[in-house]
């Protein structure tokens, strides 16, 4: 009956993890779109989807830990709250000096939640597969902030295309993520249909 009813929880929690990984993949597409259709003729709305970015980060890492066991089990993800509230905060601050300093706060912002996706992926590998694409993505994260940080220091004024990049590639792991975890889920399916008997 235990066994069964761990089955029931692990089977909810890969069902959210795809909608979360879609949910997470189709908000990163908008936010390019709009990156590029709005912010380079209205500054105002560059800056709110600049601040938009970690603020989402903050509110979708809190609900897929509460919805995965609670923050107490996802520590890597509570921590992940706590960078991205952070980063929003720092990010509206930083708006008022110049998209240099924006830019490299989004370059530590990359590196230390990166590294916390990647704990998070590697954390739930023993649970779920799929999760490669998790790992890479949290990798990519952090090497592309180490990049963001070095683009800020250099003369030439970032613009929100540079963070518009990044985000597209994000968009593109969590894509891959959920459509790797769907397929996975139905060839578990057809191979559990085929062994049971019929009649």
């Amino acid at each position: 009956m235990a066994h069964h009813q761990l089955d029931l929880v692990r089977a909810d929690r890969e069902r959210w993890l795809k909608l979360y990984y879609f949910i997470r993949a189709g908000f990163s597409v908008a936010w390019v779109g709009a990156a590029f259709a709005v912010a380079p003729s209205s500054p105002v709305m560059g800056g709110a989807l600049l601040v938009l970015y970690p603020a989402w980060d903050a509110a979708a890492n809190f609900v897929d830990a509460f919805r995965s066991g609670g923050l107490a089990q996802n520590r890597t993800q509570a921590l992940n709250v706590v960078v991205s509230l952070a980063t929003t905060v720092a990010v509206l601050v930083a708006l008022q000096m110049s998209m240099n300093r924006v830019l490299g706060i989004f370059g530590a912002w990359a590196i230390l939640s990166g590294l916390l996706q990647l704990g998070t992926a590697i954390r739930r590998w023993r649970n779920f597969g799929a999760q490669w694409a998790m790992v890479l993505s949290g990798a990519q994260s952090a090497l592309a902030g180490g990049f963001f940080i070095v683009q800020a220091t250099m003369p030439a004024v970032p613009s929100i295309a540079n963070v518009a990049g990044y985000a597209a590639v994000g968009a593109l792991y969590f894509l891959v993520s959920a459509v790797w975890l769907t397929v996975s889920a139905w060839r578990q399916r057809a191979g559990h249909d085929r062994q049971v008997p019929l009649g």
